[in-house]
């Protein structure tokens, strides 16, 4: 499996072609908000790789970040961004963010989401690298579920369509060069589609199922990303990866995330012998994300650490953190009397498809937000709780945008269908999808012990050949897991080309032959199908 402009070289002569105005992939925070800003002007269709609920927002604890608090103002989160950014965030991105923030957050509102209240009044919480209490958080540490379940339940009462279990595999171009629509594999009746659109929106999430311990659901395999590569179009600051400081650690147990506002409301992290270990270190536990990681994967090469709970009191935390709670117990541990086990897991891509402030990639009529797209927003390292509202202020610009300018609906007969592609579907195989297994963990293993939290030239040597082999050597039947086997497999290859490049360390990329950030190096790296060199910009 090459750098190809096609993940896969087939199309049945008889295959249904469908239209839509608007065309949105994903239905996490940012998909489904533009879904929801667009239907009343647009035909809106939104496409999911599984079930309309299944996406990282689910899965999100902490809550979302905006400066609504009294004590508060966009100013003072535009300060703590660019802090938390290490010296590469876009300034005018973030101040779009800070600024347009509060009014995104009081429109989820109004949409129905239930933010907690303390007194009457909204109540904030602090995380890590904030200056000001801002997070908003709903039914303690379910707030991405809450989010999401008012979203969902909003769009469907819209005239908005709905296809869930539609993988996309490719985009379709016409002969202007334009991104007209897609390749999309229905995984219930199993055959392959074409959506047409007039514009299509990217917001198909991360990629953190590329390595073996991560906080991210299992649809999270960057499949928006690849195809968008294959396409043609730009990726910025793929070597950014975030990796949680604290996901539970038990054997057997998934990786669940404990969130960052357990610090932020007084819980410490304590060694083996129970002593704190991060009182040494500038912020503490409220430390940058980067750093608390790296502190506690250093730690973790002398013992295991833990996550102490117990100042906080079992009503505080049966109140604020009950879904952690209920976790932890389950696993056999009461944290408001015992220290659960934790350890780093990779969390979020600061990098993705390059846009401009206004959700436009490099190819016409396609546009991409949320954490697929890289906008210089959260720099070599995202400030906690702006992924969230990121997906919002950056989906509301894109319906800004294509209220305004659209391009016409496309027609069938404009497709370029390469003349080569094969009229019959390779049948899948047992061994072929034990092969997928077998590859799949065996990347995420490399990509998880030299792709990680701390880097070197050796390492990352050692993963791109390992990585270029299993790409030579896999080619993917028409099966959803080796179509994402493949697409994971795509994207490793381009974050180890861009950790090699950057020979410093910032933020989510730390090198450790290269410890230090270095001078000229404040610059965001682009990657190109076709092109070798990864070049490196100022924005």
């Amino acid at each position: 499996m090459k750098d190809n402009e096609f993940l896969i070289h087939m199309l049945p002569q008889d295959m249904e072609i469908n239209t839509t105005e608007i065309l949105v992939l994903g239905s996490g925070i940012a998909g489904l908000f533009t879904a929801i800003k667009l239907c009343d002007k647009f035909e809106v269709t939104v496409l999911t790789k599984r079930d309309i609920m299944a996406s990282s927002t689910e899965h999100a604890q902490g809550g979302i970040a905006a400066a609504l608090n009294q004590d508060d103002s966009p100013e003072f989160h535009f300060v703590d961004t660019i802090n938390a950014g290490a010296e590469l965030c876009n300034s005018e991105v973030v101040k779009i963010l800070t600024e347009k923030g509060p009014e995104c957050v009081r429109e989820l509102i109004e949409l129905g989401v239930e933010f907690d209240k303390r007194q009457g009044s909204l109540d904030f919480a602090k995380e890590a690298a904030h200056s000001r209490r801002r997070i908003l958080h709903a039914k303690g540490d379910a707030t991405g579920l809450e989010i999401e379940r008012t979203l969902v339940a909003a769009v469907r009462k819209r005239n908005i369509i709905i296809k869930e279990n539609h993988f996309v595999i490719d985009f379709l171009k016409n002969a202007q060069n334009q991104v007209c629509g897609v390749l999309v594999l229905d995984s219930a009746s199993l055959k392959l589609k074409i959506w047409l659109a007039r514009a299509i929106i990217v917001a198909t999430g991360g990629l953190g199922q590329l390595y073996r311990y991560t906080t991210n659901p299992e649809v999270t395999t960057g499949d928006g990303i690849a195809a968008a590569y294959r396409a043609g179009a730009e990726l910025m600051d793929m070597e950014f990866v975030q990796f949680h400081p604290t996901a539970l650690n038990i054997a057997g147990a998934p990786t669940f995330l404990i969130s960052e506002a357990a610090r932020g409301e007084g819980a410490v992290l304590i060694n083996s012998e129970g002593k704190r270990f991060m009182e040494d270190i500038d912020g503490q536990e409220l430390a940058p994300r980067d750093v608390v990681a790296r502190a506690n994967w250093r730690q973790m090469e002398k013992g295991p650490i833990y996550l102490d709970f117990r100042g906080l009191g079992l009503d505080k935390i049966k109140e604020r953190f009950p879904g952690i709670y209920k976790t932890c117990l389950s696993y056999g541990f009461d944290i408001s009397t015992t220290p659960v086990p934790v350890g780093p897991a990779a969390h979020y891509l600061m990098g993705g498809i390059k846009v401009d402030i206004n959700g436009r990639t490099s190819l016409p009529n396609l546009f991409a937000c949320g954490e697929c797209a890289c906008n210089g927003l959260h720099g070599a390292n995202r400030l906690a709780s702006n992924s969230l509202l990121d997906g919002l202020v950056f989906a509301s610009l894109i319906t800004e945008v294509l209220k305004k300018e659209i391009g016409p609906m496309p027609v069938p007969e404009e497709l370029q269908i390469p003349e080569d592609w094969q009229s019959k579907i390779r049948e899948s195989s047992p061994s072929t999808a034990l092969n997928s297994t077998v590859i799949r963990r065996k990347m995420q293993q490399i990509m998880w012990q030299y792709v990680g939290i701390i880097r070197d030239k050796q390492g990352l040597l050692k993963a791109q050949a390992d990585i270029d082999k299993y790409r030579q050597e896999f080619s993917p039947s028409l099966e959803i897991s080796d179509l994402e086997t493949a697409n994971m497999l795509t994207l490793a290859s381009l974050i180890i080309r861009a950790a090699l490049a950057r020979e410093e360390s910032r933020g989510g990329h730390f090198r450790s032959d290269f410890p230090t950030a270095g001078e000229g190096w404040q610059k965001h790296s682009v990657l190109k199908r076709g092109e070798d060199i990864v070049s490196f910009i100022s924005i």
